[in-house]
């Protein structure tokens, strides 16, 4: 089955809307995909309102910004299938988008206040109800540059990281507490690119608290973490899932549906 998991629309930090990337998909001949934006539910509930046809399968999904206090690192946590209305996802992820829209304003001003040129007009918030500010929604303020470029990387490290001007962040959620929300409203919890931020040694124990599915295949995988990651599919006993991570103009140039998976590789993730 040609899939893609991992997708970004303009609901969260993507330039592409939700139309566009089905239509896209449909164009690469995907057989299902997920859209799974950042701490937000909305972009689900809106893809139910368009007229589409069943010719492209399209799975509830987000992905939740977490952290792991015991190795001091971010994690990702992809939750799909959840059960309308997710309230206990939400509780999580409307306060991550409150304190995240905080922070990046926060940049915004600084910026404004060295006198950082931003054409405001360039600046498109999510389209969610939250209409949260993202680095890359500033970025667009401050650049026509590809994202790909190196005048654009290089700008973006000297603000945001290296401790650049805007090189501060938020505090996440426990990624636990974020597992347990997911399962609380039925979802399945898996596990987001291990190999990007080096995830792996915490999967034993997000397994035991009921982690259900790890992604194996990623824009930032490495083969060895392809196989790390499918090492401990096979040791855990957890499905396996994939995607491109594609956040169009905002984010590195990826291809949609080069993950060919078996259905049952997918176990329940197609039982929606």
């Amino acid at each position: 089955m040609k899939c893609d998991f991992h997708l970004h629309s303009n609901f969260s930090d993507s330039s592409r809307s939700v139309e566009d990337i089905i239509d896209l998909a449909k164009a690469k001949g995907l057989e299902a995909i997920s859209i799974v934006d950042h701490d937000t539910t909305e972009t689900y509930a809106y893809i139910k309102t368009l007229d589409l046809d069943q010719t492209l399968k399209i799975i509830p999904g987000l992905e939740i910004s977490a952290y792991d206090y015991k190795n001091m690192r971010k994690v990702h946590l992809l939750a799909y299938n959840y059960q309308e209305p997710a309230v206990n996802i939400n509780r999580l992820c409307q306060e991550t988008l409150a304190k995240r829209n905080a922070n990046s304003e926060e940049k915004l001003r600084l910026l404004e206040e060295n006198s950082y040129a931003i054409d405001h007009d360039q600046i498109n918030r999510s389209k969610n109800s939250t209409q949260t500010l993202y680095k890359q929604h500033i970025m667009a303020g401050l650049t026509g540059g590809d994202f790909n470029s190196k005048a654009y990387q290089d700008l973006y490290k000297s603000i945001f990281k290296n401790g650049g001007l805007a090189d501060f962040d938020i505090e996440y959620v426990d990624v636990f507490k974020a597992m347990e929300a997911v399962l609380a409203d039925g979802g399945l919890p898996v596990l987001a690119h291990p190999g990007e931020l080096d995830s792996f040694s915490i999967v034993g124990d997000l397994v035991a608290k009921g982690l259900k599915g790890i992604e194996v295949y990623h824009s930032s995988h490495s083969k060895e973490d392809e196989q790390r990651a499918l090492n401990l599919a096979q040791d855990y006993g957890l499905f396996i899932t994939g995607g491109s991570d594609d956040h169009g103009a905002y984010g590195k140039k990826v291809d949609l549906g080069t993950v060919d998976l078996d259905q049952d590789q997918l176990g329940p993730l197609l039982k929606s």
